[in-house]
């Protein structure tokens, strides 16, 4: 009888190390636990969409504003902004895990949380590749990796079909549109520009140094872009700026295309499937082509 309480002791140690994970951020920044995180908190939309992909959804006890989707997610308390965050509501529900963004204006957003104690993971994919590889580290985190799994191998392939099928295919000079009071876009920092090179798209901006840099009316007139993509949002005029410029090529062959921003400007699982809508868009401006 004592040598099997003995065994099971032995058992129970062994499986208690075997809990303690070690996974690299986006940042490239080791974050240990030594057992899985039960309650996480998400400072981005994209990055509950990935927690929710992974399996940890019931575990994100606050998130920041326009965390959206899924369903559930719309019911988790919020901590503020991806601006600014609410330090002491953060630090009455007793994280375990944060999940940050890497962003222009997060560094010191960043630094008073880590000034908690808690471990900081930073979700920042810069490719469509990454999404399922953050899924999957974040999954590691929570110990949630059996309901991970298949969501990753099902984006994985996705992917996969999507190389396949526009492998090849013509560039389409493209310029993206986040915003029309300032003309924001994204450069090829953004892991929009991954998206488009899949479809066989050009970012014209591509080369700035900025990530969403605020790019001049001339200056998109003077790259006369074959598509253009806007992001459907309210209170956003979206592309129909261009219309009053029936010489430009894009207005001239009728690639003047809305998108759902939701799909395409989080790094998050549903990118895949707005990778799919902007290959199909793009697929349409070569059959437009004169």
């Amino acid at each position: 009888m004592k040598r099997a309480i003995f065994l099971a002791a032995l058992l129970l140690g062994a499986g208690a190390q075997a809990v303690t994970v070690t996974v690299k951020d986006d940042a490239g920044k080791a974050i240990t636990l030594d057992k899985p995180a039960m309650r996480v908190i998400s400072l981005a939309p994209h990055a509950t969409e990935l927690l929710f992909a992974a399996g940890g959804g019931e575990r994100v006890v606050g998130a920041v504003n326009y965390s959206d989707y899924p369903e559930a997610a719309k019911r988790i308390p919020r901590i503020g902004s991806n601006r600014e965050v609410d330090i002491e509501r953060i630090m009455a529900l007793r994280p375990d895990l944060i999940v940050a963004w890497m962003h222009g204006s997060s560094d010191r957003q960043i630094e008073l949380v880590r000034q908690l104690g808690v471990p900081v993971y930073l979700s920042d994919p810069q490719t469509l590749e990454g999404i399922p590889e953050s899924l999957l580290r974040l999954a590691q985190l929570m110990g949630t990796e059996a309901a991970a799994r298949p969501v990753a191998a099902g984006l994985r392939a996705q992917l996969a079909a999507l190389r396949s099928r526009y492998a090849g295919r013509s560039p389409v000079r493209t310029f993206y549109q986040v915003w029309d009071k300032p003309l924001y876009t994204l450069s090829g920092k953004h892991i929009v520009t991954d998206a488009l090179r899949l479809c066989g798209g050009e970012n014209i901006f591509h080369a700035l140094p900025i990530t969403a840099p605020v790019v001049t009316l001339e200056s998109v007139l003077q790259a006369d872009p074959e598509a253009i993509f806007g992001t459907a949002e309210k209170n956003y005029g979206g592309v129909n700026l261009w219309r009053r410029y029936p010489t430009m090529t894009a207005v001239r062959n009728a690639n003047l295309f809305t998108v759902d921003g939701n799909l395409l400007n989080r790094a998050g699982p549903r990118m895949i499937a707005g990778a799919a809508i902007m290959c199909e868009k793009l697929e349409q401006a070569r059959r437009h082509r004169k």
